[in-house]
């Protein structure tokens, strides 16, 4: 599987596979990626329906540079199967599994994937969900490093977690903190792409926005959002700065200048950095760049 770790997913937005006019409308957003969901949105007698929906507006195009992953049912529900079938055969950028408790659950995707005849660089994303899957996490990632495996991103399911943890839901997530760590930490470590969860509360502006910027502080690349309102704020939080963007092309810049070869500190515009700033600083512009880029095809 290709890096996808510079690919912007500021805003991963879930639209219900049963409902039509969402998916319609979802080729305007400026959402950074989209989930077109046949699970938890969609109830048990349109599942069927949802899927035919999905499959023709992925077959049908037209949402630009939005990377498009379909949400399968979980695997040994009576859809599932059938679900990674016809999301193959649709032709999205990837499909999401839920409820993956542990390394077993990824080889059993990566099968049924392989099975239906999944094209190469189609990428399998994951829902890290349930107590059972954080107790399993690094087993999990470690998947990643296997020749051709074609996980890339994990999803956390904040929802399902409080809701197994019996957890309560508040402004700072405390009790959520210790499974977005584990998660975090294992992602990191195996170079996997990861999103926060979705916050419930679509009118409180102000919590939204305070749970989106803890997300990006603790590390997370962007976070899963229920509703259209939710992506302008998603987005700008989410983005480098304008300053952090300068600062970081000229770090760049610094360290590649004859004179500095082979220094590991600099001072550049009055601060010491080190090579592992340069390093970083890479990524920000790459993200940055990436970002201008998607922006500009949107406009």
């Amino acid at each position: 599987m290709a890096d996808q770790t510079a690919r912007p997913r500021r805003s991963v937005l879930y639209m219900p596979g049963s409902n039509a006019r969402a998916l319609e409308k979802a080729r305007d957003l400026k959402a950074d990626a989209l989930i077109l969901d046949l699970e938890d949105a969609v109830a048990p007698d349109a599942k069927e329906e949802a899927r035919a929906q999905v499959a023709a507006a992925v077959k049908e195009g037209g949402y630009g540079k939005r990377e498009i992953a379909i949400r399968v049912n979980g695997l040994d529900t009576p859809w599932g199967m059938a679900d990674i079938k016809a999301a193959v055969a649709a032709g999205p950028d990837a499909i999401l599994v839920p409820k993956i408790n542990s390394a077993a659950d990824v080889e059993r995707a990566e099968e049924a994937l392989s099975d239906a005849g999944a094209r190469p660089g189609l990428q399998l994303w994951c829902m890290i969900e349930t107590p059972l899957a954080l107790l399993n996490i690094q087993a999990i990632a470690a998947k990643a490093r296997e020749p051709a495996s074609r996980m890339s991103v994990w999803v956390m399911g904040t929802n399902d977690i409080a809701k197994e943890l019996r957890a309560a839901h508040t402004a700072d997530r405390t009790p959520m903190l210790a499974s977005l760590g584990l998660a975090l930490l294992a992602a990191r470590a195996y170079g996997l792409v990861i999103l926060d969860g979705v916050y419930n509360d679509i009118k409180n502006e102000a919590g939204f926005a305070a749970i989106c910027e803890q997300g990006r502080d603790m590390g997370f690349d962007g976070k899963t959002l229920i509703h259209p309102s939710q992506l302008d704020p998603c987005n700008r939080i989410f983005s480098p700065d304008a300053e952090t963007v300068a600062q970081a092309r000229a770090t760049i810049a610094a360290f590649k200048l004859p004179e500095n070869k082979g220094k590991g500190v600099l001072k550049v515009e009055g601060r010491m950095v080190e090579i592992l700033h340069a390093e970083i600083a890479e990524r920000i512009v790459a993200i940055a760049d990436a970002i201008a880029e998607l922006e500009a095809v949107a406009e």
